[in-house]
């Protein structure tokens, strides 16, 4: 699940139930007073800390209390994570045609490459702490993620958020999830499973048991070279360079709408982009050819559509998926807590939303 900025964790397990009790307080009250400040302005985003432990391949190393700003990555104490996503829109053959398709074959090799690279890297980086540096080591987190989600759906003419967007983003997803755990056993193999690496317990999370069987049986014979494998970013500046596709698993902001810039000097510019799907549209059929119903953007989607989206990724996700559920300036604040409700019931592990203010004002804008 996502958190935006500043985030909220309770329950935070046996490791931390001996700090000391500072105050008492309703827990509805508490609820009621985050809802409050979140439909004002956006934040706090929730973390439901409680599944986050649950669903961590390492819970049997460590409790998990927090994630970092934007809540894909859930750590420990000097826990770090190197980061690649996959730019789902690169992979799509004979787009917005009946025959469109994304090339799966090339998408497992991706994950391949992109875990053997992120694995590379904790031995090549540098860290701040020697702490930092042997957690990497000792645990070899990693993940693998996506961008430019929305923009396959559209190519393929599928609206994002229906069942059958739905269904697309959990095979494409579970791909990734087995192509990466495949990669980490044959690396294994070939450089020894993470230090802390315990078979028998690693292998009994619900992760695992969820692999194809092809799969499992390769990590049950070479064990994993990492402790977790698959994360969804936020990717902002990432698809800005990917030629402006779709943002992680996010919808298509607008198929054309102003970029707000900081240079350098610390001034701003207005810049205006075009969405990459829409600019691909426009080159094989015209730029005054109309865009097919696969083009839905964020004011077409209900928070429902999100939290579908959001919930079919997660279930192959070891970490955590920065998203953001949009909703409508005068949405009742009774229907904005029970996205809160919906996101928890749906299986994700957290929720973010964000309903227009004039506190947090906007980076992008039509």
């Amino acid at each position: 699940g996502g958190v935006r900025g500043s985030c909220l964790s309770g329950g935070l397990g046996d490791g931390y139930k001996r700090r000391a009790v500072m105050r008492r307080l309703r827990a509805r009250d508490l609820w009621n007073a985050i809802m409050k400040q979140t439909y004002a302005a956006a934040e706090p985003g929730v973390l439901f800390i409680d599944r986050i432990n649950a669903a961590n391949p390492l819970r049997y190393l460590e409790v998990i209390a927090a994630t970092n700003s934007c809540a894909e990555q859930p750590l420990p104490p000097n826990g770090t994570c190197p980061l690649a996503s996959i730019n789902l829109a690169q992979l799509v053959s004979a787009p917005f045609t009946t025959d469109a398709r994304l090339d799966v074959t090339q998408l497992r090799q991706l994950v391949r490459v992109a875990v053997r690279m992120l694995d590379n890297s904790l031995d090549v980086s540098r860290f701040a702490w020697d702490a930092q540096r042997q957690q990497a080591q000792d645990q070899r987190r990693l993940g693998a993620g996506v961008t430019g989600v929305a923009n396959a759906i559209a190519m393929i003419v599928v609206r994002y958020g229906p069942s059958k967007a739905v269904f697309l983003l959990g095979i494409w997803m579970q791909t990734i999830q087995n192509a990466a755990y495949g990669a980490s056993a044959l690396l294994a193999n070939e450089r020894g499973a993470f230090p802390l690496y315990d078979a028998d317990k690693h292998l009994a999370s619900r992760g695992i048991q969820a692999l194809d069987q092809d799969i499992r049986a390769l990590v049950e014979q070479h064990g994993l070279r990492n402790g977790t494998l698959t994360t969804i970013a936020p990717t902002g500046t990432t698809s800005m360079f990917a030629g402006n596709v779709s943002s992680g698993i996010e919808p298509i902001f607008s198929t054309s709408f102003t970029r707000t810039i900081t240079k350098a000097n610390g001034e701003k510019s207005s810049e205006r982009v075009m969405d990459y799907a829409a600019w691909q549209f426009a080159q094989i059929y015209g730029p005054n050819a109309p865009l097919p119903d696969s083009f839905v953007t964020v004011a077409d989607l209900s928070p429902v559509d999100h939290i579908a989206m959001q919930a079919a990724a997660q279930e192959w996700i070891d970490s955590g998926i920065s998203k953001t559920v949009n909703c409508p300036e005068d949405i009742p604040f009774e229907a904005f807590k029970g996205i809160y409700r919906a996101a928890y019931d749906a299986g994700c592990k957290g929720c973010t939303t964000y309903r227009p203010n004039a506190i947090t004002g906007s980076v992008l804008s039509l």
